[in-house]
């Protein structure tokens, strides 16, 4: 794989180290005195109710603590759906309430949590258990049941302009797409470690991409303050979106340590991790787009459904990129749900547009051969100047120059103008390109400075790093504002009981967080600026404007004095300054704040077997200022990986006679292997965004991954010249007959 083009070698990860030599410490490696079991038994039906549960030889056996069900769970505030006056509960735990009752919504549901004094004999007495259910009539089919209308939900119609434009459009293309369920698959398995103290102070180690959302769910299940919940995530071994919540280990080894008294880790297994931690969910969309001879648009029609549970909705942005990403003055989108009996979905990585995009950019591509356009042309026609939707201006939009280097970087020139013509290597050869979107924005965060005697700098907040390499980036920021060597800065982060920081998700990590760290630097330049001014006789006389702090030492002209030694003068150990960042929305900016990516990729489809095999792969894209350039290229090369993985990988399969998944496992559930991964050029803009935050940055986890599956695509038809719209692609859906 390629360097960053056009970007100088970066210094390495912050946290290298700690986890190439294995002392980090996730989760569920933490060392807790006296810890207890915890594992879930999970009901075998789809629907119903639990009749009993026969405990006699799962209590008998050796080392069991207890067993934990609807017959014995403790009272627990957020379960409580009801206040005592009848009101509704504010501190109700969100989503399904673990082990409160005996009605099973999904297969695999937990239904109860044996408790002992080893892994082992919890895993050995959780077989003993015996089950009586009442099944009852469940649905998991949605491709069948998605053309019954009686059964969807509406969530959301947007129409501007005509809506009968499509059906006046000189030049029209329609297709129906459809994605199935895809998971997260990371690598750490989702783990609770709960430690009480007395009644009312709960110490909680758990793989969350929130923190502090994490203490203040917990805060109010048990309705205890803030302050006595304190939660420890030191790192994330992968997370997608499948930590942005707690899951049900979460309550229930709380629920588990409080009632027993003593700290209990509950740990999923992983054919859990595929039907307990969230997921893509199946969808299908319909999507109409209308055009002038010249490519200009006249009209877009984007319609989607998408599964959700039937005890607890999950909405995403499936249609919305229809919305604005390109010019056009007709637009209507429809979004409906099924809820279906089964676990309820959650954000992946690119959530909605990731889905969206696929169709869209799809779509345009086959506009482009039928009007016998390029398709980079087409979305040149069709670029937005300012947001359709909003009508505001973009803070930045580069897409352009992502459009140009993109083209250049993979030999768009080679590309065959007639689907199916080009060989090499005896294989069929073929080029496509999507874009990609996503929202940018910044959230509230605060961030505390300490600076010590000899010069070390630590920053602290209470955010996670599930990969991204937030403390890298962070460092990056305040020795670029402070011009201070990087060896001499530590960020401490992972614990809620350090500044509240941002949830990690959403691309706004960066935005947000470095926006604090901005601020609060920029607070300790002037503190040091003012000190030298008080005590050191060779600054009295030098106005602030021209102190500099640099180097771990304040200068001026010829005058370089070590703030070690202006620390000693002033009589300060240590200086610490918190500062906020506070939240800005779109309305106040009066700008449209996005990141943007386009993605070009080169396949060989053998003619015969039509064995896909990615040859190319150049990703570009629009973040703003690039803060550190080896994690942001490890961004982009994941969405790269999750994006093949999208196209012609991953599909979870369930089995409608019981309701229960199928391939729940690394054997049955097909991921990219390290052989799947071609070659891959990463490139950015890095021109910094002059509105969004003072530091320049865009996100860009999401972007990485929305539009990849679409230019996979994309290049298979311009190799082949077949169209698949049902993801995953492979070679019998592109027509081949054998095994």
């Amino acid at each position: 794989m390629e360097k960053i083009i056009g970007i100088e070698n970066d210094s390495p990860r912050a946290d290298a180290v700690e986890k190439v030599t294995g002392r980090a410490k996730y989760a569920a490696e933490h060392r807790v005195d006296n810890i207890a079991y915890g594992v879930f038994v999970c009901s075998t039906i789809a629907k119903g109710t639990v009749l009993s549960i026969e405990e006699g030889p799962a209590r008998a056996a050796e080392g069991v603590l207890d067993i934990i069900s609807y017959k014995n769970c403790p009272t627990t505030p957020g379960y409580e759906p009801l206040l005592t006056d009848g009101s509704k509960n504010p501190k109700q735990w969100w989503g399904l309430k673990v082990l409160h009752d005996n009605i099973v919504r999904f297969y695999g549901q937990p239904v109860a949590l044996v408790v002992a004094d080893s892994l082992e004999n919890a895993n050995a007495a959780a077989q003993l258990l015996s089950i009586q259910y009442q099944a009852e009539a469940f649905e998991t089919d949605f491709n069948t049941l998605r053309k019954d209308a009686t059964k969807l939900k509406p969530s959301g119609n947007y129409s501007r302009g005509k809506a009968n434009a499509i059906e006046e459009a000189l030049v029209k293309v329609e297709g129906e797409y459809t994605i199935p369920v895809e998971v997260h698959s990371p690598m750490e398995l989702q783990a609770t470690i709960a430690v009480w103290e007395g009644d009312d102070k709960l110490t909680v180690y758990d793989k969350t991409q929130g923190p502090k959302s994490m203490q203040g769910t917990l805060a109010r299940l048990f309705a205890i303050p803030d302050k006595n919940v304190r939660v420890i995530v030191n790192y994330v071994g992968g997370a997608f979106g499948n930590a942005l919540r707690g899951w049900h280990n979460v309550p229930a080894a709380c629920i588990a340590a409080k009632k027993l008294k003593r700290p209990v880790k509950v740990v999923l297994t992983r054919p859990q991790m595929f039907n307990l931690t969230g997921y893509r969910p199946q969808s299908w969309q319909e999507i109409k787009i209308g055009a002038a001879p010249d490519g200009k648009f006249t009209s877009i029609v984007h319609n989607a459904i998408s599964m959700t549970a039937r005890y607890e909705d999950f909405r995403e942005g499936i249609v919305n990129a229809s919305r604005f990403l390109y010019a056009c003055d007709n637009v209507q989108t429809s979004y409906r749900l099924l809820p279906l009996d089964v676990s309820v979905p959650t954000w992946m990585r690119g959530p909605g547009e990731a889905t969206g995009c696929f169709a869209l950019e799809s779509s345009i591509d086959d506009l482009a051969y039928q009007l016998k356009m390029d398709p980079v042309a087409i979305r040149l026609k069709n670029f937005p100047e300012v947001n359709p939707e909003s009508k505001l201006p973009w803070s930045s939009n580069y897409l352009k120059d992502c459009y140009e280097k993109g083209k250049e970087l993979i030999g768009w020139s080679n590309r065959p103008q007639t689907p199916g013509s080009k060989k090499e290597e005896g294989m069929l050869v073929g080029y496509g390109m999507a874009n990609g979107v996503f929202g940018a924005s910044r959230g509230q965060a605060s961030v505390r400075a300490i600076l010590q005697e000899n010069g070390t700098l630590i920053l602290q907040s209470a955010v996670s790093d599930m990969g991204p390499g937030t403390t890298t980036a962070m460092i990056k920021i305040a020795a670029e504002n402070l011009q201070w060597p990087v060896d001499r800065i530590k960020f401490t982060l992972g614990d809620s009981d350090l500044p509240p920081g941002p949830t990690q998700g959403g691309s706004t990590t960066t935005s947000t967080l470095g926006t604090a760290v901005h601020l609060v630097c920029e607070a300790l330049k002037k503190s040091l600026q003012e000190l030298a001014q008080l005590h050191l006789e060779e600054f009295k006389n030098v106005e602030v404007k021209n102190i500099e702090i640099k180097n771990v030492s304040i200068v001026s002209g010829g005058i370089n004095v070590a703030v070690a030694e202006l620390m000693k003068k002033a009589q300060k150990p240590s200086i610490e300054i918190t500062k906020d960042s506070q939240g800005t929305s779109a309305q106040e900016l009066k700008h449209a704040t996005n990141s943007f990516s386009c993605h070009f990729v080169k396949v060989h489809v053998h003619p015969k077997t039509m064995e896909i095999k990615i040859k190319e792969v150049v990703t570009t894209a629009d973040a703003g200022k690039i803060i550190s350039e080896n994690t942001a290229r490890s961004q982009m090369l994941g969405g790269v990986v999750g994006g093949i993985g999208m196209a012609l990988k991953e599909e979870l399969t369930f089995d409608h006679s019981t309701g229960q998944i199928i391939n729940a496992s690394f054997a049955g559930y097909r991921v990219p292997l390290h052989t799947d991964i071609p070659k891959t050029t990463v490139w950015f803009v890095n021109k910094p965004d002059p509105i969004i935050n003072p530091i320049g940055a865009k996100g860009l986890g999401e972007i990485a991954l929305i539009g990849l599956a679409a230019a996979i695509s994309n290049a298979i038809y311009n190799a082949t010249g077949k169209r698949v719209r049902d993801l995953p692609i492979t070679p019998k859906k592109l027509g081949f007959k054998g095994k």
